[in-house]
């Protein structure tokens, strides 16, 4: 962090910050679009993330402040029920609200909240925010929470209080995240095992196309409604709950039953690309991040052409990385249309990287993306320098 965010607490409620926090985004390496068809995801906790500085108040209100958002708020205890209109706040608001129905004593506090998770990307900035805020509360007053409890606190927060309709993948992520190890995740069980990424002498590259995401809610319904046609058909012939029980070879025994080309391409892609997350975390276990890159290639390639949830922005930087000798592999991550991408880049590299994409970019889209360099992270904690 490059902002000294206890001077800058002290700037804006002129004393001292008694702690401050820090909790990552996250990206899915690889395991897009299989999650609600019960198969596995794995993503891990970035490097990029928010810090939260917290002290008292004697003035029975919580107030919460930014270094990323003009707007601000102060809010009465007896009404943290209640969502501020649309404001970012609503996140800290909601878990504070959580917090107090269950009966812990929470009253008067400062936030002060900054963070260099670019909004809208798909990077998790909410549930970063979220997470930020339940793991300060949680351990500045020895609340004793476990990680998971604080997760689905989190996850209720973005689905009741706020109103999205969102998965756990992302508060599992940034809460159980650890330094250069992935999550391979099944999401409705919650079962995970951790999965060594060693990236040796490369650096995680996260760029962000820039593209506003309006497509990705209806298509994402439209996909899952593709996906379950897909089950209902097959099931004709075989018992699953879902596409992800079947392996690929299983799958080719009885994909016969789906005559409708667009529905047997997402099938595919579904089936396809859980077998690639048990590939990829086998080959990352054995150290092998070329085999490693070669999949997300073929992630990419198989969510361009069967499942149809890329676009053009991201076909475009997966494009350039193809061609690029110091990259070894790229993919989008996240719903798709817009949002990012990350690649497997060299170190030494990221200038060079960065403006030859940039001037491709431009060319091929008419906008520059935006570039991030990233390791690969943990989850909370206290900032002790």
């Amino acid at each position: 962090m490059n902002i000294n965010l206890q001077e800058k607490f002290a700037e804006q409620y002129h004393k001292k910050a008694d702690a401050i926090y820090f909790t990552p985004g996250r990206v899915n390496l690889i395991g897009e679009h299989i999650d609600y068809n019960g198969g596995l995801v794995m993503p891990c906790a970035i490097s990029l993330g928010t810090w939260v500085a917290i002290a008292p108040n004697n003035d029975n209100k919580f107030r919460f402040k930014s270094l990323n958002f003009d707007v601000q708020t102060a809010v009465p205890s007896n009404t943290i029920n209640e969502k501020d209109g649309n404001l970012w706040a609503n996140y800290p608001i909601g878990v504070i609200n959580e917090f107090i129905k269950d009966g812990k004593e929470i009253n008067g506090l400062d936030f002060l909240f900054y963070g260099n998770i670019p909004i809208g990307s798909g990077l998790s900035s909410s549930a970063s925010i979220e997470i930020a805020t339940a793991y300060a509360l949680n351990t500045y007053f020895n609340l004793g929470y476990d990680k998971l409890t604080l997760v689905k606190i989190a996850k209720s927060v973005e689905n009741d209080f706020i109103g999205l309709n969102s998965g756990i993948m992302d508060q599992f992520a940034v809460t159980f995240g650890e330094k250069n190890k992935a999550i391979v995740l099944d999401c409705e069980t919650l079962k995970y095992k951790m999965v060594d990424v060693d990236l040796g002498n490369y650096v995680l590259a996260i760029i962000n196309t820039n593209r506003s995401r309006e497509l990705a809610d209806s298509k994402y319904n439209e996909r899952v409604a593709e996906c379950q046609t897909a089950l209902k058909l097959l099931n004709e012939e075989i018992n699953l709950r879902y596409l992800c029980e079947l392996t690929a070879e299983k799958f080719a025994l009885h994909s016969h039953v789906i005559t409708d080309k667009t529905i047997l391409n997402r099938a595919t892609h579904v089936v396809k690309e859980n077998d690639r997350v048990h590939l990829a975390a086998k080959t990352l276990n054995g150290g092998d991040l070329t085999a490693f890159g070669r999949l997300m290639y073929a992630s990419h390639e198989s969510l361009r052409t069967l499942y149809e949830v890329s676009g053009k922005e991201l076909d475009t930087i997966v494009d350039f990385c193809a061609g690029y000798n110091h990259v070894i592999g790229a993919r989008m991550t996240g719903a798709g249309f817009g949002g990012c991408a990350i690649a497997l880049l060299e170190k030494g590299f990221e200038e060079d990287f960065a403006k030859h994409l940039t001037d491709y970019y431009v060319d091929k889209i008419g906008y520059p993306a935006a570039i991030y360099v990233s390791g690969i992270g943990s989850g909370p904690y206290l900032i002790t320098d």
